[in-house]
């Protein structure tokens, strides 16, 4: 069980989660974790007990020198941290991970308590997969919600996948059979850059997450990072005659796709953002 620590009253609650591992290509779904923990200098809570569920031979220890003299050893493990964006207004619970070897069923019953103890009264779940999206055009971002309303109220495009799934996939049900309104949202990685870090995809799934959240998120220096990105893979693919045809057949599929959709709703969003960082201050 969870040991919660260090914790106020919490003032409507969501909580956002993410997990290395499979869910998470390019390591773009916990960056935005580790993004939000600086921003809004997120404050410890509590962690899961490592023995429980992690295979210590694949998710290894680390060793590191304090003060240059004894050693100290961290155990790979799920941590949960809480901030405060604007006082006053919805609180938020960061869950960051790594996704378990075993009990997965176990590890997200300890989290949805821990969860429910705080009061928690939504779940959003971050993951990133690896598509074949063209890294030159905006990173799409998928979801689902528990029903309808909500995904068409957040401009979600509904998951189609069938398949093997993750511990994203398996906690976002888990919240909903426990009574928990949960989204998910997951960030397309162009498969053909799929070392992290991808800060393009972080950046969109944070951008999402500003729409599920109606709070304004401080994006740092991820715009600039997310465009040296994209200058860096445009360089790459120039290199490569094979690699930038492959890019401009999927910049073409992507165009021709994107075609016929309607971009009001789309405008209308990106406004709402604008209006909600003027109103925020950040």
């Amino acid at each position: 069980m969870i040991e919660i620590s260090g914790a106020p009253k919490l003032s409507h609650p969501v909580m956002v989660t993410a997990f290395e591992g499979w869910n998470d290509a390019a390591d773009s779904a916990t960056d935005a974790i580790e993004a939000l923990e600086a921003a809004w200098e997120a404050k410890p809570l509590g962690a899961l007990d490592p023995e429980d569920y992690y295979d210590f031979q694949v998710n290894r220890p680390t060793v590191s020198l304090v003060d240059g003299v004894s050693r100290r050893v961290s155990w790979p493990t799920t941590r949960l941290s809480f901030a405060e964006p604007v006082p006053g207004r919805r609180d938020i619970v960061l869950v960051r991970g790594l996704e378990p070897n075993m009990r997965w069923r176990s590890f997200c019953a300890e989290i949805i308590d821990a969860a429910i103890g705080l009061g928690v009264e939504e779940v959003v779940n971050l993951g990133a997969l690896l598509s074949d999206s063209p890294h030159s055009r905006p990173v799409p971002v998928t979801g689902s919600a528990a029903d309808g309303q909500t995904a068409r109220r957040l401009g979600l495009e509904q998951s189609r996948y069938e398949g093997p799934t993750g511990i994203v996939g398996v906690f976002n049900d888990a919240c909903i059979q426990a009574g928990l309104p949960a989204v998910s949202l997951w960030a397309a990685v162009p498969h053909y850059v799929a070392q992290p870090p991808c800060p393009k995809a972080t950046l969109a799934l944070l951008r999402n997450l500003e729409d599920v959240l109606e709070i304004a998120i401080p994006y740092g220096e991820l715009a600039e990072l997310s465009e040296a990105w994209e200058r860096g893979v445009d360089q790459l693919a120039e290199e490569d005659s094979e690699v930038a045809e492959y890019v401009r057949t999927l910049e073409r599929q992507k165009d021709e796709a994107d075609l016929p959709e309607a971009s009001g709703e789309a405008i209308a969003r990106e406004f709402e953002r604008y209006l909600r960082h003027r109103r925020d201050g950040s």
